[in-house]
């Protein structure tokens, strides 16, 4: 009897788009199923802690102990305000534009601020649902990774880019005690490896007989044939006269 096939166990927060990268992994394993599990950002650390998934993709800052990470790419960072805010006359802002604006904090905000721009509303929201919500009842504007302005997308609000604030940064995160093979590969497959690289490289194919056919011998090329004999450079015409 065969045990159970094998299953890659792929965790994601909400913004983070891990499509391409699934596409990738069908093509390259077709036989290993790729399973997609969306964990909430305060969540996602302890996922992976409790074996509950091989890998996940998260944004940074996280407690990192018993943890690896790999930082991927970094989100530009916008506020959210509605569609007829002054905000929206110029293309991008600045922290010092939000000054006199009330803003909210959610409590499932991933930046690591210092201080948040704009003058904080006390009560938190408990998730950046709730706060784009309270965006578009006029209560306040929000500072967002783009990717989840574009994920919580409402007809009457925008975004623009917010120029000086921190910016948040997607890793891959899986346990620090066990890298398993299917997590070398999806690590290949994030960092761009090719198929044919040291680590991403797939077993060779292998014949019906279940013998892995042998590699042929390089074809040696014949030398090119002189143009002329020896000898055939030899002037044919009549001697001089002297």
């Amino acid at each position: 009897m065969t045990g159970p096939r094998p299953t890659f166990r792929l965790g994601y927060v909400p913004g983070v788009t891990p499509a391409k990268w699934v596409r990738m992994w069908a093509e390259r394993l077709p036989r290993i199923p790729l399973e997609l599990i969306q964990v909430t950002a305060a969540e996602a650390p302890a996922l992976v802690r409790r074996g509950e998934a091989d890998a996940v993709l998260l944004r940074l800052p996280i407690d990192r102990d018993g943890l690896h990470a790999i930082p991927l790419y970094v989100e530009q960072t916008v506020v959210v305000v509605p569609k007829d805010h002054l905000v929206t006359a110029a293309d991008e802002v600045t922290t010092d534009d939000l000054a006199g604006e009330l803003m909210l904090y959610p409590q499932d905000d991933v930046f690591a601020w210092e201080r948040p721009p704009g003058r904080v509303i006390d009560e938190r929201p408990p998730t950046t649902a709730d706060a784009i919500a309270l965006v578009a009842m006029g209560t306040g504007l929000l500072v967002v990774p783009q990717s989840l302005a574009r994920l919580h997308h409402r007809k009457d609000l925008t975004y623009r880019p917010l120029l000086d604030a921190p910016e948040s940064q997607v890793a891959l995160c899986w346990p620090e005690d066990e890298t398993s093979e299917l997590v070398e590969q999806f690590i290949g497959i994030v960092r761009g490896r090719t198929v044919n690289s040291s680590r991403g490289a797939q077993p060779a194919a292998k014949t019906p007989t279940g013998k892995t056919p042998a590699k042929k011998a390089p074809v040696k090329k014949a030398p090119a044939k002189k143009a002329l004999a020896k000898g055939a450079g030899k002037r044919t015409g009549r001697p001089r006269r002297r």
